[in-house]
């Protein structure tokens, strides 16, 4: 009995222009959301109740800087202000960081009891709880830092829609690529509106009024 020839595998220009096809089909789908937020920054509400809401976040299982169990329903109950980077990171993280603080110092000593920030590290290999820690404690924010096993990090970076990447170095280390949105969770752990990380304290703390009004 004769075996089946095997199927003919797609010619190298097919498979680029279908590669092509899926970065430009996922280029679209960020565009359509990010004017669709842009759409809604002003709304009291924001994106709550929006299908933009349903898109961004998930469930996940981490570990904070003092070595406990995180998920996300330790979330709840609270805003929250989501922001992925790494203890490493030169400029962007530290940046992002000193400036929440400074909005929780406009908006007032109450805030801590009402709005939380969650630190996500892209990069778990160096970033241990104990790395964590001392990191965060630089900054006045009630900031929970939270590490894993990289599948638990890249399964929180994918619902968070957060791109990340290793950049080796000169030196034989490396960097990590990543976006750097803050996004911000309402009390019941549903995507509301997000900052830039180049936002300032002012902008962040007058948003912030108002999503609490």
């Amino acid at each position: 009995m004769q075996t089946p020839p095997t199927p003919p595998t797609p010619p190298a220009a097919a498979q680029r222009l279908l590669l092509i096809f899926v970065a430009v089909a996922g280029m679209l789908v960020l565009v359509a959301g990010a004017l669709l937020l842009y759409a809604m920054r002003d709304r009291p509400q924001g994106a709550a109740g929006s299908a933009l809401s349903a898109m961004i976040g998930g469930k996940f299982s981490l570990t904070d800087q003092n070595g406990k169990p995180f998920t996300d329903a330790d979330m709840k109950g609270k805003w929250q202000l989501v922001f992925f980077g790494y203890t490493h990171c030169p400029d962007v993280c530290p940046t992002t960081l000193n400036e929440l603080s400074l909005a929780f110092d406009k908006l007032g000593p109450s805030a801590k009891n009402k709005i939380g920030v969650v630190f996500i590290t892209v990069d778990p290999d160096r970033d241990t709880a104990a790395v964590l820690k001392e990191y965060v404690s630089s900054f006045s924010a009630p900031v929970v830092a939270l590490t894993g096993a990289a599948p638990n990090i890249a399964q929180a970076a994918k619902d968070y829609r957060v791109y990340y990447a290793k950049h080796p170095t000169k030196d034989g280390g490396y960097d990590m690529d990543h976006s750097a949105l803050i996004y911000v969770m309402d009390p019941e752990g549903r995507f509301t509106a997000s900052f830039a990380p180049d936002d300032p304290a002012d902008k962040i703390a007058e948003r912030m009024k108002k999503l609490l009004s």
